[in-house]
């Protein structure tokens, strides 16, 4: 009984131990990226390659989720507010739903789904592949050729995909309010417009996207670039990416949804 209390005391602070020492290597990388990302500036083609691959080549599932999203929101949200007689409100609903909280969070999660398990698969091959290795042989650094630009990529391309998601969120819910249930298409506008505010909600959900960016950008491409050089270790990091970004969105978004509101 003691010995195998003793196990898994000793599993759990071997756990314990190995994120704490992840997470110290990942705010080192992080770091490591920020001091190359001067050498990746002088190749911009390779940043705007990758912004093609992260941001472009994502519009189509984040604005078919945005479109579903919004549609949702009104049916959702006309039937509540209908039973308060505040029917004609279901534009600031959608609108605030969508700003302050959905757009820039589902956005994230999708992108960690289809371009941060793209990034990781890909890094994480290249590191199967030896191709990393190649490259310090020769003298080049894989974080400045490979790292950076798909980190500024990812940071440059998920507030204008937020921005696209809560846009399109809008016009489904639009098409769901008016042509379908009835709203006067007058009050819907009208007072979308005077309760969004420009700076408590469109400033702060901009800065929500821009810190999703980050965390799923480096989570992802720290993931790739620490798997194993397997075709095991590849694919458990493709899962953890994830996963970790998932919970990490998540998490920061309690967080700065806390801050804004005591702010």
């Amino acid at each position: 009984m003691f010995s195998a209390v003793a196990n898994m005391l000793r599993g759990i602070g071997h756990r314990v131990i190995d994120r704490l020492w992840r997470f110290g290597a990942g705010i080192r990388f992080f770091f490591y990226v920020l001091i190359y990302s001067g050498e990746s500036f002088r190749r911009l083609h390779l940043t705007i390659r990758e912004i093609y691959f992260t941001g472009v080549l994502s519009l189509i599932i984040i604005l078919v989720s945005a479109f579903f999203v919004g549609m949702v929101l009104a049916l959702q949200g006309y039937n509540t507010l209908q039973r308060y007689g505040s029917s004609e409100a279901i534009g600031v609903l959608v609108a605030l739903s969508l700003v302050r909280e959905l757009g820039p969070v589902v956005t994230a999660l999708l992108f960690a789904g289809r371009a941060g398990t793209a990034i990781t698969a890909e890094i994480g091959l290249m590191r199967a592949t030896e191709q990393l290795s190649a490259m310090e042989m020769m003298a080049v650094s894989p974080i400045a050729r490979v790292v950076a630009p798909r980190f500024w990529a990812g940071l440059f391309s998920m507030p204008l995909l937020a921005a696209l998601f809560s846009m399109v969120g809008v016009l489904g819910g639009y098409l769901v309010a008016v042509p379908l249930i009835g709203v006067d298409a007058g009050a819907f506008w009208s007072q979308m417009q005077a309760s969004v505010d420009f700076r408590e909600d469109i400033v702060n959900g901009v800065i929500k996207s821009l810190v999703f960016g980050i965390a799923c950008t480096m989570i992802a491409l720290f993931e790739g670039f620490d798997a194993p050089p397997t075709a095991e270790g590849v694919s458990r990091a493709t899962t953890r990416t994830v996963v970790n970004s998932s919970l990490a969105v998540l998490g920061l978004d309690f967080i700065m949804t806390s801050f804004m509101i005591v702010a």
